[in-house]
């Protein structure tokens, strides 16, 4: 008998019962990202041929200059976020500040605040490789009826209720956690639809792939130099393999197929890191642990720091577990080091 193939929408539905709160709230949330994501991947598949790639003439708030398609994955997935009026607040890293939803009624009484990176990687765009998306989901902690507050997003990563990532390449795929397990789901551009393709994604306990950009080598802590020379000896299964894409989601997700270990570390050029703890290191974070994969700033668990800005930096180390310890092992002969 042929295997039935299920879609994100009745996974969605099925799996909808596993949630604490259980109210069809973070249901439809995830379903607005759904159809966010099918829009911008459109964009990104037409990108060469219209009017899309290259920078506009804008600064973000981190500096950088913004991609015209950063600007259009921000605007979209804002868009269906707050056209379906069930959170009640968004941080993204493209904005300089929250914004506040309010709810059917005028309401403040949505339950879930949204942090989000459009697109992550858009510098990439250009020359065609592949970018992605990232989106953390939390239970607001301010009373329900009030307008929501930079509190609700400055929440530890482990507060988290879901996670996940839309990675744009050969294959359009987008990749979600609620705390059971890591999915994931292959769009069919023929029909629009997201099927369910790598269930129960985990991380191997041991890789044989680092990726980290070694063209900063002179700029990085002492840690990570002689983690990166133990990667490089030829003794047991090394050395091991270097893959380094620049986009985060590609090598995130490359690595929790195959096995291997991403770092971000600070630098004399980046003193706190590059990455972002609640757009990127904390989604990401959550969801490596989740398939058995570990992530750490090199001396503690990303998942543990408590935010104190919505823009803040953090170096960041996620992969196999066994990879990410090592690490761990090689930081924290340098204990000087831990403060960035």
């Amino acid at each position: 008998m042929k295997e039935k193939h299920i879609t994100l929408g009745e996974f969605i539905i099925d799996k909808q019962t596993d949630f604490q709160y259980s109210s069809g709230e973070l249901s439809k949330l995830i379903n607005s990202i759904r159809l966010a994501a099918k829009v911008v991947n459109y964009e990104v598949n037409k990108a060469g041929l219209v009017d899309i790639l290259g920078a506009t003439n804008t600064v973000n708030v981190q500096g950088e200059q913004q991609q015209k398609l950063d600007a259009y994955a921000n605007e979209v997935f804002m868009q269906a976020l707050i056209n379906r009026e069930i959170v009640c607040g968004i941080a993204s890293e493209e904005d300089d500040n929250y914004i506040t939803i309010k709810g059917k009624n005028n309401d403040n009484n949505n339950k879930y605040v949204v942090l989000m990176d459009p697109l992550d990687g858009s510098s990439n765009i250009d020359v065609n490789v592949s970018v992605g998306t990232i989106f953390s989901i939390y239970r607001r902690v301010t009373p329900t009826g009030t307008p929501v507050q930079e509190i609700d997003f400055l929440q530890k990563g482990s507060q988290q209720v879901a996670a996940g990532y839309v990675v744009y390449g050969t294959s359009t795929m987008l990749v979600y956690t609620t705390g059971y397990g890591v999915n994931g789901f292959t769009l069919n551009p023929a029909i629009g639809t997201f099927y369910l393709s790598h269930p129960n994604m985990q991380y191997p306990k041991d890789g044989v792939i680092y990726s980290i950009n070694e063209g900063n080598y002179v700029h990085f802590p002492q840690g990570v130099k002689d983690y990166l020379k133990y990667c490089q000896k030829e003794e047991g299964d090394r050395p091991y393999t270097s893959r380094y894409i620049g986009s985060l989601v590609s090598d995130f997700h490359r690595n929790m197929i195959k096995g291997g270990i991403y770092i971000y570390p600070t630098s004399t050029k980046a003193p706190k890191g590059k990455l972002r703890l609640l757009y990127e290191a904390n989604p990401m974070a959550y969801i490596a642990e989740q398939a058995k994969g570990a992530a750490s700033d090199g001396y503690r668990r990303i998942m543990d720091i408590q935010p104190t800005s919505l823009h803040q930096r953090v170096p960041f180390f996620c992969g196999s577990k066994n990879m990410v310890k090592k690490a761990n092992e090689f930081m924290g002969q340098y204990p000087d080091d831990a403060n960035y």
